[in-house]
């Protein structure tokens, strides 16, 4: 999504006479300013994720990505989280604080696809790996499979670069399946998460992921015939 600065603009203009103070308005703006640099941030990721995407289906006629998402937190769910957190409710506090503002999510057929795709990815020279969390080797206690790489992506603007940080999560389909199930219960659920709920979750996650390694397989074994 793309802000609309001349919008924005004229929502504020003429606003600021006691109805919303100065400084409000100027954070708000600085704010929405920070959400179109963050759009930015994800669109040269994705252009580099879908470029080598590209290059596999004419090269080797075959997709190592499935699907690529993009997500960017709004001004508000970043203030909201600033202050849950107990920071500074600034733009320069959110920049410092926060890794997930921006984000984009990969997903992948296979498991293979995951770390080739990643391998190509952050061996690219403009791009600064930050953290590296491999949920697939090490899953999460409810079972939870995915590679999030927290990395750093410059942003070219009219004043120069500027180099923002980006959640990246690689996944496969069967991964992203579970993920977005679970996500949806947990919101139905809410306090009435019992253990036997939780560990039905987690077989299912288990189950997914043995899908996953069969699935490898056989695609490996079809390679060889």
């Amino acid at each position: 999504m793309k802000i609309d600065h001349s919008k924005a603009a004229y929502i504020f203009d003429g606003v600021t006479n006691g109805i919303i103070p100065e400084e409000a308005v100027k954070a708000i703006r600085a704010f929405l300013e920070t959400e179109n640099l963050y759009v930015s941030a994800t669109r040269e990721i994705a252009t580099k994720l879908e470029n080598l995407n590209d290059e596999f289906k004419y090269v080797k006629d075959r997709n190592p990505i499935h699907q690529i998402k993009t997500r960017v937190k709004s001004p508000k769910s970043i203030m909201d989280k600033l202050i849950r957190r107990g920071f500074e409710l600034s733009v320069k506090s959110a920049r410092e604080n926060l890794t997930d503002i921006a984000g984009v999510r990969v997903i992948c057929p296979y498991i293979n696809d995951i770390y080739l795709i990643a391998d190509l990815l952050t061996s690219q020279e403009d791009i600064v790996v930050v953290r590296t969390s491999d949920y697939i080797k090490i899953p999460k206690p409810n079972g939870y499979r995915s590679l999030h790489y927290i990395v750093k992506v410059p942003v070219f603007l009219s004043s120069g670069p500027e180099h923002v940080k980006v959640e990246i999560q690689i996944r496969t389909i069967a991964m992203d399946f579970w993920a977005s199930l679970e996500h949806d219960l947990a919101y139905k659920l809410t306090d009435r998460k019992t253990e036997d709920v939780l560990n039905e979750l987690k077989e299912c996650a288990d189950v997914i992921a043995e899908t996953d390694k069969r699935m490898q397989n056989l695609y490996n074994n079809i390679l060889n015939i």
